[in-house]
């Protein structure tokens, strides 16, 4: 079982005192399902990526927005939940904050049709 609150904490005070203003910590694994808790510092980005064939961002403390290229995709709080679309995107921290991302990673597409 993973503490989430606990978590958060460390990845917080992780990310703090990181030169980047960021942290990351694999919590949770089985098979393609990945679940990891990201800290954040203020004004932080995490570059434009691609996304895994599924994904989640819910924020555990603070608030962060998700950018599709110069398209605000959403503002998120703590307690707040979004399920990730499958374009490259980006996310800032609008204030130091923590979020879980769940994603499935090597999902034979083939296979769901």
């Amino acid at each position: 079982m993973v503490d989430l609150t606990n978590c958060s904490a460390e990845q917080l005070d992780k990310a703090r005192a990181d030169e980047r203003g960021r942290s990351a910590d694999l919590v949770g694994q089985d098979g393609p399902l990945r679940h990891t808790v990201i800290a954040l510092t203020d004004g932080t980005r995490m570059a434009e990526h691609n996304s895994p064939p599924a994904a989640s961002l819910q924020v555990l403390e603070g608030q962060v927005r998700v950018e599709l290229g110069d398209d605000m995709q959403g503002e998120l709080s703590a307690g707040e939940l979004m399920i990730l679309t499958h374009e490259r995107h980006s996310v800032l921290a609008l204030a130091d904050s923590v979020f879980l991302l769940t994603t499935v990673t090597n999902v034979d597409q083939s296979s769901h049709s």
